[in-house]
Formats: structure tokens, sequence, C-alpha cells
């Protein structure tokens, strides 16, 4: 028997089946933002579709995760969502038809840039990671990008711009300055840096927990979630 969802506003899972539109939309906007690119490498290196059929097939799967009410049949009990979700893109796959699932794409609940993607995901092509574990992968990938979406804005309202700034200098860049550089750069102390850097990332992995519990649909499913991408101890 298919678990109800708890009755939490927090829950994109919960959202996306809601009845009311602006729910619904909230729900797919979410889960889209976060899933797009798993979905979009899945259906290229498992499925080997090319760029624009994978494209079409991925804008497909979200339309159909409300119209077709997918997550009906997800029960948290027996799979996590990402599991149940590559589960889905198999059966469109297998149900396939060129002519009835052609749509224009752009109309998802957010912008969605598989024309950006496709040079990477190429790249990826005959690579030693299976599809399977390069969708975890993009899905931990698109956790994290909300989180540090989210974490920017929170910075900017708070008037801790900076705050960011040393954290996307020092974690996010290509290459890694001393905390000494970087209180030259921004013009603090270097006890500043570690102070703002320690405070930041705090709040990242607030953010991040937010955003998998918005990703899952109850207590228990969160924690693993939680556990599969910051270790033991996550929560």
């Amino acid at each position: 028997m298919v678990r109800a969802f708890p009755p939490t506003r927090h829950s994109a899972v919960a959202a996306v089946r809601s009845a009311d539109n602006a729910e619904r939309a909230r729900g797919l906007a979410i889960l889209s933002a976060v899933y797009w690119r798993p979905v979009y490498t899945y259906l290229r290196l498992r499925w080997h579709k090319p760029h624009e059929e994978a494209a079409d097939l991925a804008q497909e799967f979200f339309a159909q995760v409300v119209e077709k009410d997918l997550l009906a049949r997800f029960d948290p009990s027996r799979a996590r969502l990402r599991t149940f979700l590559r589960t889905c893109i198999d059966g469109l796959v297998g149900n396939y038809d060129k002519a009835a699932f052609r749509k224009k794409r752009g109309g998802g609940a957010v912008p969605l840039d598989f024309d950006g993607a496709c040079e990477e995901i190429e790249r990826l092509e005959g690579g030693c990671d299976p599809p399977d574990v390069l969708f975890e992968k993009e899905w931990a990938r698109g956790v994290f990008t909300i989180a540090l979406r989210r974490l920017e804005q929170e910075c900017a309202s708070a008037g801790k711009s900076q705050h960011y700034a040393l954290l996307e200098r020092y974690d996010l860049g290509d290459e890694r300055p001393t905390y000494a550089e970087l209180a030259r750069s921004f013009g603090v102390a270097v006890t500043d840096v570690t102070n703002r850097l320690f405070r930041v990332r705090r709040e990242l992995r607030r953010i991040v927990l937010e955003v998998l519990r918005e990703l899952t649909a109850g207590e228990d499913e969160f924690r693993e979630e939680a556990r599969a991408l910051l270790g033991d101890g996550a929560v």
C-alpha cells in the first residue's frame, strides 16, 4: 500500500500532487530545477538518445509528472525518489512515440538549458561511470546548485554578499587561495576570513538540508538522502 505524503507545505513531492495550481507549479519548479540534468544525462548515456530527442523526452517527462500524476505510485519505503524517477524514465522511453511525444521545448516550469549541457554530456560518453552513477552525480550537483543560488540570495538580502564571495573564491573556484590572500583581496583580517567562511559554510549546509527536505516524502527518506549527500552524522 502506497504511503500518503506527509502534510508539509515544504515538500515539493507533495506540492506537485496538490489540487492547487500554484502549489503544483512550485513543486514542479523545484523538481525540474534539480532533476533536469540527471534526466537529460540518463537519456543521452543510458538510452543513447541524440540531443534533440533527449531534450524533448526530458521536457515530456516533467510534463507527465503532473499530467499523469506519476508520483501517485511513489512509495518512499521501497525506493528513493531519484531511483523511482529513473524507473519512470525507462518506462517513458519504452512507450516513446516520436510523433505523439514531440513538443515545443521551453514551456517547462523553469528554463532548461539542454543546449548548454549538450557539449558536456558528449564529453562523458564512453567514460568510466555508468549512466546510473552519472544520474546520481548530476542529482547531487542539482541539489547544490539550488542551495548555492538560495545562499547567494540570502547573503545579498542580509547585506553579507562578501560572505558568499569568500565561499565562491575559496571553495568553488578552480584555484584555492590562502586565507591571507583572501584577506588582502577583500581588505579584511585573516580572522574575519576564517569566521565568515565558517558561518557561510554552516548556512550552506542548512540550505542543502532544506532542499533535501523539499525533495523527499518523509523523515526516513530525508535522513537517508542527507547521509548519502553529506555523510554520516548529516542530521
